[in-house]
């Protein structure tokens, strides 16, 4: 049996750094606790998320291989990137809340005099090899260590392009606190992050850094990083909230009804980033279309118009078989069909959600043409309703 222990753990040895470690001891016995745990696995909102592709593998390598959409999926040339530097994010937002796309999720918001930082994601690739899996498409807008102070570091979720083993090695040297999902603290333990620096939620559960109370919100996804995805790691949405602002960062999640009672508990929110890339018809559940994407955002702002949608989880790697730039097309027709106003920044390029959007479609100049009609959301009679009441109000104050 002793030689059965040793094998195992010489297999464990030879485990890639990356594959971060699995939840254990009073960590694991609170995942165990948790209302959303049941049958051994975390539950989805909603019921059951298919988390493989659906289909036939045949089916999906037709897609896969298709000669006249492959060129599609990569930019045609040099993608833009803002040169962001320290003197860009140095003096304080005019209106007290900024916003930096550094790409795919990763976001740095500057709310109400706090600085936070979203899945940070500054490696070469979103895999646990060097050597192997999707590499960026640009390059990061700035080197992690001249992005200065952070106050708190969220995390999503455990998949690959959102937490990265060289951007959290880099930041377990900094003060930075760390708000993560519930059961993701291992990962981070065994990278060097200390359990002092770590506020560890499960859905619902809140946790109040400097001036800012951070909730963890639900998510429809899954995790895994290992040979095996043992659902002991919680996915999560984020809710922001400063003095001022408000702000909600999606991580990856399919569409669902819950983003109405976040909104509901959480919201209106100044800003949204919302997931809008590396949808699929083979993975319906657990990523949402742009069209998915703004339901969502709207469903966050009580059914209306508000605020700024900003797209993530797009550009930087290519992760589905849609082309390159079909989010960022589908996002503004999305937009534009509801009256919502849509930020869609260079990578580096800070903006500030109160101010004027960045809204040119830059992504034109580097990628073959898309003619596609795509599904847009509606606004829902209800909604329509309510704005004719208020304009009844109006006239009648009047």
């Amino acid at each position: 049996m002793s030689g059965f222990r040793s094998l195992s753990s010489g297999l464990r040895a030879l485990q890639p750094a990356a594959f971060g470690a699995d939840p254990s001891g009073e960590r694991l016995a609170r995942i165990r606790r948790s209302p959303h745990f049941k049958d051994g696995v975390f539950q989805n909102p909603g019921g059951t998320a298919r988390t493989r592709p659906s289909g036939s593998m045949v089916d999906f390598a037709k897609v896969f291989l298709d000669k006249e959409q492959r060129p599609r999926r990569a930019p045609t040339g040099t993608i833009p990137v803002h040169a962001t530097t320290l003197a860009d994010i140095a003096k304080p937002p005019a209106t007290g809340l900024r916003l930096t796309w550094m790409g795919h999720s990763s976001v740095l918001a500057e709310i109400d005099g706090h600085r936070v930082l979203f899945d940070p994601v500054w490696g070469e690739r979103c895999s646990p090899f060097s050597f192997a899996g999707p590499k960026r498409l640009h390059p990061a807008p700035l080197p992690l260590a001249a992005l200065g102070p952070v106050d708190v570091v969220v995390i999503s979720h455990d998949h690959y392009d959102h937490l990265d083993l060289p951007s959290i090695k880099a930041l377990a040297g900094t003060d930075t606190v760390f708000a993560v999902p519930l059961g993701v603290g291992s990962h981070l333990e065994h990278w060097g992050v200390s359990a002092d620096r770590l506020r560890e939620l499960d859905w619902h559960e809140e946790t109040k850094i400097g001036g800012l109370t951070l909730t963890a919100t639900p998510a429809r996804h899954f995790c895994g990083r290992g040979l095996r995805n043992t659902q002991h790691t919680l996915w999560a949405s984020w809710s922001v909230a400063g003095d001022e602002h408000r702000i909600y960062h999606s991580g990856d999640t399919g569409y669902f009804d819950g983003f109405k009672d976040i909104g509901a508990q959480h919201g209106p929110f100044d800003a949204t980033m919302i997931q809008i890339g590396a949808y699929s018809d083979f993975w319906p559940d657990i990523h949402m279309t742009p069209e998915e994407g703004m339901r969502a955002h709207l469903d966050l702002q009580g059914g209306r118009p508000h605020g700024a949608m900003m797209p993530i989880h797009w550009g930087t790697f290519n992760l589905a078989t849609h082309a390159w730039a079909e989010p960022g097309e589908w996002t503004l027709a999305a937009g534009e069909a509801v009256g919502q106003p849509v930020a869609v920044p260079v990578p580096g390029q800070p903006f500030e959600p109160g101010g004027e959007l960045p809204g040119r479609a830059w992504w034109r100049d580097v990628s073959l043409p898309l003619t596609r009609q795509w599904p847009v959301p509606e606004l829902a009679p209800k909604v329509a309703h309510g704005a004719e009441a208020d304009a009844l109000d109006l006239v009648e104050e009047s």
